[in-house]
């Protein structure tokens, strides 16, 4: 019956992705049927490794990691786990001949995130990123080129500048909760108590550049993963236009989103631009 257990772990996945974030949940259904599944599957593994070191404050983080860590080498090694999210992910992990490097560098910067508070050089900040942010974005890319190592590396800077830019949002975005809540501050040489507009202004068009980079890739991703990719494109860079019209101590104060109902309609926006290969 190891049959209907993948079928549960799946549904494990697909779950967590749909409950911890609306927006990507709405661009995987935008994936063709036949990568969608990996895509939640390595989406609930990186939510649930970042969900220990972000949220659960009341208890030992660096234990839960660890045993966390455990039960994933036990999930590659022997292709099987009792954690339905671990299950899942191995499957995918193994299907597309997923690098081991990428997995490991994730957990690295999840491991960063039990201790380190502050990001002083860009080199600890690009580290970071690699591993919280790039790597989940070639393994995206190992599922969209199924396998094809030549496409892959073609693809590979470009998948991690787009995996960058969403990080890099997401830093912006949650200034708050970051700094207040986990005594957090990504971005270097910046001082986010009085964060002003030109610091602002310096970390979005960074971000910029990294979407500029992405969207580059994206025009030459296969037609199953092509849209899908596209609409969290867009979806990541209409809250950062947000973000830039957002006067940067409002940033410092509040979250910045963009309503269920704007999504919808960038949804029904990009899909044309698609239809009409504009894309």
């Amino acid at each position: 019956m190891k049959a209907l257990f993948d079928t549960v772990s799946q549904r494990c996945s697909q779950v967590v992705t749909r409950r911890y974030s609306t927006s990507f949940s709405l661009a995987t259904r935008m994936l063709a049927p036949s990568i969608r599944q990996d895509i939640y599957n390595i989406y609930g593994f990186v939510r649930f490794a970042d969900e220990i070191v972000d949220s659960f404050h009341e208890f030992d983080k660096a234990d839960l990691l660890e045993r966390f860590e455990d039960d994933l080498e036990h999930a590659l090694k022997s292709e099987i786990s009792l954690n339905p999210i671990l299950n899942a992910f191995q499957a995918t992990y193994h299907r597309y001949s997923i690098h081991r490097h990428l997995v490991d560098a994730f957990m690295k910067s999840m491991r960063m995130d039990l201790h380190k508070k502050v990001y002083r050089s860009e080199e600890e900040y690009k580290e970071y990123i690699y591993g919280s942010a790039d790597v989940v974005g070639l393994m995206c890319l190992c599922v969209f080129v199924k396998g094809d190592q030549v496409r892959y590396e073609e693809l590979k800077d470009s998948a991690m500048a787009l995996g960058s830019a969403f990080q890099k949002v997401n830093f912006l975005r949650d200034l708050r909760a970051d700094f207040d809540g986990l005594e957090r501050t990504y971005f270097p040489n910046t001082n986010l108590l009085e964060l002003d507009e030109a610091s602002k202004d310096r970390i979005v068009a960074e971000i910029e550049a990294d979407f500029a980079k992405g969207y580059a890739g994206i025009l030459k991703l296969p037609a199953e993963s092509k849209f899908g990719v596209y609409m969290a494109y867009r979806y990541y860079h209409k809250l950062l236009k947000k973000l830039q019209r957002t006067p940067s101590m409002e940033i410092r104060h509040t979250r910045i989103r963009v309503p269920n109902y704007q999504k919808v309609g960038l949804l029904a926006r990009s899909y044309v631009k698609y239809r009409l290969n504009l894309v």
